[in-house]
C-alpha cells in the first residue's frame, strides 16, 4: 500500500500532467481537473478494488464512471500513472486520432474508459445500470461515479437519484465535486442548487460530507465510511467540498479556469508551485 507521502507526490505529478496536457494544445479544462486530483489518486490508488489488466465486462472488481467528462486531463493522468496505459501517451491529449480525446470515448479502446462521457447528467444513470448488473450477477464489488455540482442542474440526474433510492441500489457510491463553480460563473449566480445534502436525503440517500475535499486522508476516510454503509438499503452520496484550480494559486476559487489553458508564463508559474516528483512524460 502506498504511503501518504507517496500519494501526495503522485497528486503533485498529476497536477503537472494536467497543466502540461492542457497547455500543449491550448485547450481543455484545468480548473475542475486540478480540484479533483486528490480524489482520483485516493480512489484509484487506495479505495477501489481493481484487477490486473482491463476488460469492459468489469466483473469481480469495482467500477468507476466519470460523469463530468470534461475533466478528462485528471482522469487520463491517474489512469496512466495507475498502469492502464503508457504515461507517454499523455503527450497525445486532444490531438487528431488520439485515444485521449477532450471527453473520454470508448471507440478507440482506451483502457480504463468504460463509457463515453461529457454530455452532462448521464453518469449516475450509467452507474445505476452497472450496479444493478453486479447485483444480478451476485458480484459483491461496488460502483463509483463522480459528478460535478453544476451538472446536477440537469434533470436526468434527479430521475436517476429517485430510481436508485426507490430500488435500493445500495452498492453505488456517487461523489459530487462540490466546488461551487461552473463554466459561466458561480453555482449561485447561474442556478443555485440550494442545500444538496438536504436534497439527497429527501430523495432517500445516505449523505457523507467531506469538508476538506482536497485532503487525501479526509477523502479516503469519507470514502471508507461510504463503503462501510453499502449494502444497507440506501445509495450513498459523498459531498466533496473541493476548490476549483486547487494547487495553483492564480487558478483557485474562480470559474475563470474552468475551460481555459495557461499560456507559457502561466504554465511556468504553475509548475514552479508543483515541483516534479515522479518524472514528467
Amino acid at each position: 500500500m502506498p504511503s501518504i507521502k507517496e500519494l501526495e507526490d503522485l497528486v503533485v505529478q498529476v497536477r503537472r500532467d494536467i497543466l502540461r496536457q492542457v497547455h500543449k494544445v491550448n485547450s481543455g479544462h484545468p480548473g475542475g481537473s486540478l480540484g479533483c486530483a486528490e480524489f482520483f489518486v485516493a480512489l484509484f490508488q487506495e479505495v477501489m478494488s481493481r484487477k490486473e489488466g482491463f476488460d469492459m465486462n468489469g466483473a469481480d472488481e469495482d467500477l468507476f464512471f466519470l460523469s463530468n467528462g470534461h475533466i478528462s486531463p485528471v482522469f487520463y493522468s491517474v489512469l496512466a500513472r495507475s498502469g492502464y496505459f503508457p504515461v507517454e501517451e499523455l503527450n497525445t491529449f486532444r490531438l487528431l486520432n488520439s485515444r485521449l480525446q477532450g471527453h473520454p470515448t470508448t471507440h478507440e479502446g482506451l483502457p480504463g474508459i468504460r463509457v463515453a462521457s461529457g454530455s452532462l447528467g448521464q453518469g449516475i444513470s450509467v452507474a445505476i445500470g452497472a450496479a444493478l448488473a453486479k447485483k444480478l450477477n451476485n458480484d459483491q464489488h461496488l460502483v463509483y461515479t463522480l459528478c460535478g455540482d453544476g451538472e446536477l442542474q440537469e434533470g436526468q440526474n434527479w430521475e436517476a437519484i429517485m430510481y436508485a433510492a426507490s430500488n435500493k441500489v445500495d452498492n453505488l457510491i456517487v461523489s459530487i465535486d462540490f466546488n461551487g463553480q461552473q463554466i459561466d460563473g458561480s453555482l449561485d449566480q447561474v442556478l443555485s442548487m440550494g442545500n444538496l445534502r438536504a436534497k439527497f436525503e429527501a430523495f432517500g440517500w445516505l449523505v457523507i460530507d467531506v469538508p476538506q475535499g482536497n485532503d487525501l486522508e479526509s477523502i479516503m476516510s469519507g470514502l471508507q465510511t461510504a463503503k462501510d454503509h453499502t449494502r444497507k438499503g440506501q445509495p450513498i452520496c459523498v459531498l466533496l467540498h473541493t476548490i476549483m484550480g486547487h494547487g495553483v494559486d492564480f487558478m483557485m476559487h474562480t470559474h475563470a479556469w474552468h475551460g481555459k489553458a495557461p499560456n507559457d508564463d502561466q504554465l511556468a508559474t504553475a509548475l514552479e508551485q508543483n515541483p516534479e516528483t515522479l518524472g514528467d512524460y
